[in-house]
Formats: C-alpha cells, sequence, structure tokens
C-alpha cells in the first residue's frame, strides 16, 4: 500500500547536521546542537501524522546493542513503521578486492543494526565505479556485475536476519536506467530498489524514471525547488502521477534537501510536500 514516509535526511538540521561518514573514517559521532536527537525522531513523526521512516546510517549517534534497543522500543511505541536503514556509503564494486571485502564487511555491520532495531529494509548503494557504455550487452559489464555479486552477497546475509537489501539509482553505477535493470536482472529477484525522483537530470530524466518507476519497492519523492526555496508543485505532482500510473504501492519517502524560505523549519516543508503527495496513497 503506498503510504507517505521520510528520511532521516529530511530533517539532518534538526538532528544536528552530524558530519557524513564511511568505511575507514572514524564511526558514529553524536550532536549536541540538534533541537532533537534520533530517539526523539518517532514520536516527532507520528505527531506529523508520517507513518513510515527511513534512517541515514550517520544519524546513528553510536551503534551500540544498547542504544539500538532504545531505538525500536521508541520505534514501537510511537506506533510508526521503520521501513528501512539507508546505508550511505561502502562501494561494493570497488575494482580492489581486498577494499571490496572491507567495504563489504562495514556494510554488513549495518545490516546487523538494521535488523537489531526492526527495519525490514536496508538500502545499499549499488556502486561508486563508472560504467564504460562500450561493453554489449550492458549484463557483461564487469562494474555492473561486480555490483550485482557483491548486493546479492548482501542480499543473502540480510534475508538470514530478515532484512530485504535494496538498491536505487544513487551515485555513479546506477546513474543509468538500463545500468539499473541490468543489475535488477543480474541479481534474479534477489535485490529490491528504491527510485529516487532527484537524481536522474537532463532532457531524459522523466524516461529515465519511467523505466524504473515499475521496479520500484519504495521512493524517494522529492520536489524541485526555485532559488529562493519554494517547490514546483506542478512538477511534483507530474513525478507523483508517473509513479502512481507504474502501479507503486510502497513507501513514498519525501525528501527535503535544499536551502529553507524564509523563516520555515523543516518540518514547514515536509507538510508542504505531504499536502501534496497525500492524495497519491492508495
Amino acid at each position: 500500500m503506498s503510504r507517505i514516509s521520510t528520511s532521516s535526511w529530511s530533517l539532518h538540521r534538526a538532528l544536528g547536521s552530524p558530519p557524513l561518514y564511511g568505511p575507514g573514517d572514524p564511526g558514529p559521532r553524536p550532536s549536541s546542537n540538534g533541537a532533537m536527537g534520533l530517539l526523539d525522531l518517532p514520536s516527532a513523526l507520528a505527531r506529523a501524522d508520517i507513518p513510515t521512516l527511513e534512517i541515514v546510517h550517520f544519524h546513528f549517534p553510536t551503534m551500540d546493542a544498547s542504544y539500538v534497543d532504545d531505538l525500536k522500543g521508541a520505534i514501537d511505541e510511537a506506533g510508526i513503521e521503520l521501513f528501512s536503514i539507508l546505508i550511505d556509503a561502502g562501494d561494493v564494486t570497488h575494482p580492489d578486492g581486498r577494499v571490496r571485502a572491507k567495504e563489504m564487511a562495514w556494510i554488513r555491520s549495518w545490516l546487523d543494526v538494521s535488523a537489531g532495531c526492526g527495519a525490514t529494509h536496508a538500502r545499499v548503494v549499488g556502486g561508486y565505479q563508472a560504467v564504460e557504455r562500450d561493453h554489449v550487452p550492458l549484463l557483461d559489464n564487469p562494474v555492473l556485475q561486480r555490483s550485482a555479486q557483491g548486493l546479492c552477497e548482501l542480499a543473502a546475509y540480510g534475508a538470514s536476519i530478515g532484512v530485504q537489501v535494496i538498491t536505487e539509482n544513487f551515485r555513479e553505477t546506477t546513474n543509468r536506467a538500463d545500468q539499473v535493470l541490468a543489475i535488477l536482472e543480474l541479481c534474479e529477484g534477489q535485490v529490491g530498489l528504491c527510485a529516487d525522483f532527484g537524481n536522474y537530470k537532463g532532457a531524459d530524466r522523466y524516461d529515465e524514471l519511467a523505466a524504473i518507476f515499475p521496479r520500484a519497492d519504495s521512493a524517494h519523492v522529492k520536489a524541485i525547488y526555485d532559488d529562493s526555496g519554494h517547490p514546483d508543485e506542478n512538477e511534483f505532482r507530474h513525478s507523483l502521477g508517473m509513479l502512481a500510473e507504474a502501479g507503486f504501492d510502497g513507501p513514498m519517502s519525501l525528501i527535503f534537501d535544499t536551502a529553507l524560505p524564509g523563516n520555515s523549519s523543516e518540518w514547514d516543508n515536509l507538510a508542504q510536500m505531504q499536502v501534496v503527495a497525500a492524495p497519491f496513497c492508495a
């Protein structure tokens, strides 16, 4: 069933804007300058009538089991759904096998966290390596094959702990729709997809999105904003309509990641997007 969702990224400032990090960087670092902590987010979303949540990995102040348990408790108490943990780093396509193994191990540690806090899904980046377009067919491309192999290995591990791995049209390896579809074909149904409105640019943007929308298990729905920080609501409705016409029935995460207009807050902008998106929920 289609439903309104959001990502902790849309409340990055409210959460204190903690630094982004990945494998090899210092681990989670608590932020002390936010208006709220991650444990406060589930109840705040319930009050905002947003029933589903995704959490980006760098918003966890710690990976300690006791904190993960507390977060699961806060989510359960608020009565909201934790759809996924967005694992925003780790390169399953790295050409150096030793480096790739370390990246994979780091991602697996976040799959463990995903299971611990009750997420049913985890989004894994499909790869950071560019795809040379001189390989025909794309299914034979070594970067796409590495992506599929890594994603399938992680999907098998995720399945063993109750977490479905999905990927996204995000970063270099998946920056074209046919590359996304090739990876999914190579994965043979083991890996799902999050379709992001904002990650395709240019004149063929709608064609690219139309190609992946039918495969989407979840969506990151983003409006296009003008220089003053106001959304183009007609364009937003058009993209939402395309998603609905493709038969989408998953969580639609409202993603706000631009400058704040005037004195508005992230909550104000989420509420504005929610009004536009709500009629597209089945």
